[in-house]
């Protein structure tokens, strides 16, 4: 009986101990990121596949030069990435000729891909037009987060859409959100007649559309893999903590901000992998910016990167999140 509970004592201080590595690290990494930018090792590098020449990436504090802006995260999407950019561009290309006021550009950023997908990219980019079509690098694997706010920095649109590069989502649907965005500007902002003034532009209304399958979840559930729909659940439990209730679907890959949102909001993230989404919820409240959800049709695509290996990852990234805002770590630069 003795060894037993000595069996128990030590085993009671190894959990302890444990409990207290796993705290310090995340104090310690959290304590890390509380200046934003120190944890991008480079700067975004824009190449032109004609010229091959290496040149800075505009600045979303600059004006904005086009209506929309199209950020495509992509990593090892050697295959899926040809037809998402081809479903995309076709799009893109019929709506520019009915309205000639409509500008563009797609800005595929390549997460430090090891297949293909650098010259896939650079395929459109000799197809469209460099002023169409860009393409990041960012040297090496940073996550998905981290690759989106990359785009968004150095975007040159009014509106900017991230939009995975399986194209689970039909990009016709971000007629949806850039609607909703333009009647909650006129609603909101001075009435109806803004719209009107001269003086109005949109690129300086901070305002955010996240696209949702949560009208879908009943479906999914049904058809979805079983641990794709128990890190579903758990996860919507960590969120509804972390970051608080009003937004049902925080994941979905299809998100528009205007630019006034996107340089907040992206200025300050610090999660680089797959709960900076959450981290966006956060930042829109702290903000003050109106969070828009939207349903979008939505297919699940094979090939998807989430697996059971990323719950750990997530949790990990939450618990940063929460140690680091609770705790006045990490400041928002208002």
């Amino acid at each position: 009986m003795g060894l037993l509970w000595t069996l128990v004592e030590v085993f009671a201080v190894l959990i302890l101990i444990a409990l207290f590595g796993l705290a310090s690290a995340i104090v310690f990494q959290a304590y890390r990121r509380r200046q934003n930018h120190t944890h991008i090792e480079i700067p975004a590098i824009f190449e032109d596949p004609s010229s091959l020449k290496q040149v800075p990436c505009p600045s979303i504090t600059d004006p904005a030069e086009k209506y929309i802006s199209l950020i495509i995260p992509a990593f090892n999407e050697e295959h899926r990435l040809p037809g998402a950019l081809d479903e995309t561009m076709n799009y893109l290309q019929q709506r520019a000729a009915k309205d000639k006021s409509f500008s563009y550009e797609v800005l595929i950023v390549d997460d430090g891909s090891a297949d293909g997908t650098k010259r896939v990219a650079f395929d459109f980019v000799r197809k469209y037009t460099v002023d169409n079509v860009r393409v990041v690098l960012l040297g090496r694997n940073h996550g998905k987060g981290e690759a989106i706010r990359k785009g968004m920095l150095h975007a040159r649109g009014e509106l900017l859409l991230m939009l995975d590069a399986d194209g689970a989502t039909k990009v016709n649907d971000l007629e949806k959100l850039e609607s909703q965005i333009h009647a909650v500007a006129r609603k909101e902002y001075h009435g109806d007649s803004l719209a009107n003034d001269s003086s109005f532009r949109l690129s300086d209304i901070p305002i955010a559309a996240f696209g949702s399958r949560a009208h879908l979840e009943g479906k999914a559930l049904a058809t979805r893999k079983w641990y794709r729909n128990f890190l579903m659940k758990g996860f919507h439990l960590v969120v509804l903590l972390t970051a608080g209730p009003g937004i049902r679907d925080t994941q979905c890959g299809f998100k528009m901000f205007t630019r006034a949102a996107a340089r907040r909001l992206f200025t300050n993230i610090r999660l680089k992998r797959w709960c900076f989404d959450v981290e966006l919820v956060y930042l829109c409240k702290s903000f003050g910016i109106p969070i828009i959800e939207i349903s979008v049709n939505w297919s699940e695509i094979p090939g998807s990167k989430v697996n059971p290996l990323s719950i750990p990852n997530m949790l990990w990234e939450l618990a940063l999140m929460s140690v680091g805002y609770r705790t006045s770590m990490w400041t928002i630069r208002k």
